[in-house]
């Protein structure tokens, strides 16, 4: 129990995914304008990254390693995400047709979301077994959604500031995200 803590704790604030590992920046920047799509995008990346990192860990320890098909988890992975991917956007389209909307073009990119696939990987680069995967998977989504939340949230205020001419639109939101991921390095104390 001690030490999937430990992994929760680290994936989702030392470690974390988009200010830490710099994965997944495209949707972070992208989606990170409102609150409510931000929060959706981090609902869709949990859904995605939790499952991912359950389905491709079993696949890898019940198929790929015992077949000696290493080789191949990069192929298979993505083909996995990318079928859970087209489940959540079809259910959001059917059920949430207003934040399948909002997320736009960014809800298929959660297909080649590196943050995505470099969860998969790090879980069998780390030889995580599966319920340490899914653990690491679900922790460092909601590390994600931590951040675009935040982000969001900040990306909000900023539009009501008085801000110089050069530092307005993507130098003030970039600076914005290097300050994060400089406060989040504070968390590393903690492991």
């Amino acid at each position: 129990m001690k030490e999937l803590l430990i992994i929760a704790v680290g994936s989702a604030l030392v470690n974390n995914v988009v200010l830490s590992q710099f994965l997944g920046i495209c949707p972070f920047l992208g989606v990170s304008k409102k609150i409510e799509t931000a929060a959706g995008m981090g609902g869709a990346v949990v859904f995605v990254i939790t499952i991912a990192s359950f389905i491709t860990g079993a696949i890898y320890q019940f198929i790929l390693h015992p077949a000696g098909f290493e080789y191949l988890q990069t192929i298979v992975f993505i083909l996995v995400i990318a079928a859970l991917v087209q489940f959540v956007e079809m259910f959001l389209k059917k059920v949430m047709p207003p934040l399948y909307n909002a997320l736009g073009v960014y809800l298929p990119l959660i297909t080649t979301n590196c943050a995505v696939l470099g969860v998969s990987l790090n879980c069998v680069t780390k030889g995580y077994n599966i319920l340490e995967g899914v653990v690491y998977g679900f922790s460092t989504a909601v590390g994600f959604t931590i951040a675009i939340v935040i982000m969001a949230g900040i990306r909000e205020k900023i539009e009501y500031n008085d801000i110089s001419e050069s530092f307005q639109g993507t130098p003030i939101v970039l600076l914005t995200a290097a300050l994060m991921s400089i406060a989040f390095f504070g968390f590393s104390g903690i492991i």
